[in-house]
């Protein structure tokens, strides 16, 4: 079993105790008891102690979400379409965590872990990005990150709290927020024909230095 493997396991057996003790040491060690590894093996495959379990899961969560979308064929959809599904799989993935996954941003908010928790959300909606058949390299790489990153994050705080059925109210809110979103390009194109209806300030500067002249 690699390292990789080796970590989902401990991870997976950490989940049932987080709800009720955190992310924290104490729930790391009995998931080691699980898996029969010792001290120094734990330590081994997380240098970093609970930080290194945190983006463990993380990681473990972007490959389930990215198997699970390379099984519905998300290529034959429209890009909306695509991104929402990404992230409703992935919240699905999440779905028997959901306490897991609270604990987990109550963790990131610490100051000492603000650091560690845009890396993780960056890794996921740049995976979601792929997983949607993104192969931009230009500036718009960033910029459909950035979005992505805001959609991704307020529906999952919206997810934790709703009691739906089906999490029906999640993916309604979801598809506002790309809705949202996807009217920013149109947008923008209004405001540049609006200002491109302006007077040209330079020439305004112009014809006031000729009348004082005058």
């Amino acid at each position: 079993m690699d390292d990789r493997a080796l970590r989902d396991k401990v991870v997976l057996a950490m989940l049932p105790d987080v709800p009720f003790e955190g992310w924290s040491r104490r729930a790391l060690r009995h998931a080691a008891k699980r898996v029969d590894l010792t001290e120094a093996e734990l330590s081994s495959l997380f240098p970093r102690g609970v930080r290194d379990v945190v983006a463990a899961f993380s990681d473990w969560a972007d490959r389930a979400t990215e198997a699970a979308l390379a099984k519905q064929h998300p290529a034959r959809l429209k890009l909306r379409e695509r991104i929402a599904l990404g992230v409703r799989t992935r919240l699905a993935v999440l779905e028997p965590h959901r306490e897991a996954v609270r604990r987990m941003l109550a963790y990131l908010a610490l100051p000492a872990n603000l650091p560690l928790g845009p890396r993780l959300l960056y890794r996921t909606v740049d995976m979601l990005w792929h997983a949607a058949g993104d192969r931009a390299t230009d500036f718009s790489f960033y910029t459909k990150r950035g979005l992505l990153a805001g959609i991704y994050a307020t529906t999952t705080l919206y997810w934790l709290d709703d009691k739906s059925p089906n999490h029906q109210a999640t993916a309604e809110f979801l598809d506002r927020r790309i809705a949202e979103v996807m009217q920013i390009p149109k947008l923008r194109g209004r405001a540049t024909a609006a200002l491109g209806r302006l007077p040209n300030p330079l020439r305004a500067f112009g014809i006031l230095a000729r009348l004082r002249r005058a």
